[in-house]
Parts: structure tokens; sequence; C-alpha cells
């Protein structure tokens, strides 16, 4: 695989997140950067999001929560399951 130089420009708060990162992975930045540009750009192309979209209007109704109250007390059921 080739590569081409870009240069980039964080926010202080950003680079020193990312020197964390690959600190605690060791690994570098740009390996990093790297593999973000590759899940952002898989997962906002065309056809991933259209089937993204496709598998969760089918799994729309698919699950019974038992209750019959749910969308008026989401928020709370939501909460409780990460109590």
């Amino acid at each position: 695989m080739s590569s081409v130089r870009a240069q980039v420009h964080f926010t202080s708060e950003q680079i020193a997140a990312l020197r964390r990162l690959a600190a605690k992975q060791n690994r570098s930045i740009a390996d990093i950067v790297r593999e973000c540009v590759d899940q952002y750009v898989a997962r906002t192309s065309t056809s991933d999001r259209q089937a993204l979209v496709k598998r969760a209007k089918e799994a729309t109704g698919s699950f019974a929560s038992g209750k019959s109250d749910v969308s008026e007390r989401h928020d709370d059921y939501l909460a409780d399951a990460y109590r």
C-alpha cells in the first residue's frame, strides 16, 4: 500500500487525546488517524449507509419489551438500563 503525505491541523485538545491514545496503544498518531478515516469513510459511504438504514427499518417492531408505555417513558427505561 502506498501512502501520501498530508498536513492536518488539530486542536490542542485533539492532539493531546491522540497522543494519550497512541501511547496507551503503542501506536503512532498517524496509524490511529488512518484507522479513523477508514472507519468514517466506510460508515458514511452511500451503499453502506443505505444498507444500515435498510437494516434499521427491518428491525423496527422486531422486539417486544413487554411494556405498553415505552414511547412515553423511554428515557426512564434507558436510564434504568444503565444503572
